[in-house]
């Protein structure tokens, strides 16, 4: 009997570590929503991101979701989304820095209904001229602003980032009460319109402006950032921040719902992180997309956001009209 009570229990303890190792490290699927064009750079990182998630953990999975939308999806996601659930967003100066600003009954939510993973990537914007007009440099911008008429600039919607760096940038030179922003629907577009002669100026995500730029159709002038852009085609670009002039990196927070336990998102965080120092997502970024891999901490995004809101109130008469 003694003996069979030892077989039943070594039975027991063989069926409970075999459940054990069958289960393993529960796998989590963490759905990231991009409310922005489905096809353009944040959605691309994403999903780049997420193909990779696989590679640097067995618990969690990215799955990259883009949605045509802005205020109204993430308005939608902090209405379905409670703290805890599989679900991360992405959100950036554009709605937490502008919209806040300019239209905040566009938005249901606030910076405290999120909680911080990791910023994904930085995009350095560039200014760019028609190559007709001979700006190649600040110190030219600057000469051109002073004795030109109308300041036409091309840039992504009508109150967008690349709206708010033209209007800082021309309003500390001055310059402001000449300029004239002519919106685009995309970015793509807007990045285009200065080497069809459409304005004399663009700001865009450098990426958008680079084949125009090899085609001899526009110089690209400045980075609105603060020193020279350091890698890329345009390495040694002036940024204007060297010149004193106010400027801000368009940048992408993944977000997860306020109340997220820490532990979750310390691993999010840690997943970005291997991902973002994977060196082929990291020569991709630079020399794909020529963006920069700029990890962030609550306080850096808290300052980011301050930096921008600080610049739409000072330039927002010369965007609003």
């Amino acid at each position: 009997m003694k003996k069979r009570v030892l077989c039943l229990g070594l039975v027991l303890a063989l069926f409970t570590a075999a459940l054990a190792g069958c289960g393993g490290t529960k796998n989590v699927s963490w759905k990231v929503t991009c409310p922005w064009a489905p096809s353009g750079v944040a959605a691309m990182v994403s999903q780049q991101a997420a193909t990779k998630s696989t590679s640097y953990s067995d618990s969690i999975t990215l799955v990259a979701e883009a949605i045509k939308g802005d205020a109204a999806t993430v308005n939608t996601w902090i209405a379905d989304t409670k703290a805890n659930d599989p679900e991360l967003v992405f959100v950036g100066e554009g709605l937490l820095s502008i919209t806040s600003i300019l239209d905040p009954a566009k938005l249901q939510f606030g910076y405290e209904d999120f909680v911080f993973v990791e910023n994904l990537y930085s995009s350095i914007f560039v200014l760019s001229a028609d190559a007709g007009l001979g700006i190649n440099s600040i110190d030219d911008l600057e000469a051109y602003a002073r004795s030109a008429g109308e300041i036409s600039v091309a840039t992504n919607g009508a109150v967008g980032s690349e709206a708010f760096l033209a209007a800082s940038l021309f309003g500390a030179m001055g310059a402001g009460d000449k300029l004239k922003l002519t919106p685009y629907e995309s970015a793509a577009e807007a990045a285009q319109a200065v080497a069809r002669g459409e304005t004399q100026f663009a700001v865009s995500h450098q990426s958008q402006i680079l084949e125009t730029y090899q085609q001899g159709g526009v110089t690209v002038v400045c980075a609105f950032d603060e020193k020279a852009v350091e890698n890329g085609p345009f390495a040694g670009v002036e940024g204007v921040g060297s010149k004193g002039y106010p400027y801000f990196r368009n940048r992408c927070f993944v977000m997860a719902r306020a109340g997220t336990d820490d532990k979750s998102v310390a691993e999010l965080k840690e997943l970005y992180g291997k991902i973002l120092a994977d060196q082929e997502v990291a020569d991709w970024l630079h020399d794909t997309m020529l963006l920069e891999v700029d990890t962030m901490t609550v306080a850096d995004v808290e300052a980011h956001i301050d930096n921008v809101k600080n610049i739409v109130n000072q330039y927002k008469d010369i965007v609003t009209g």
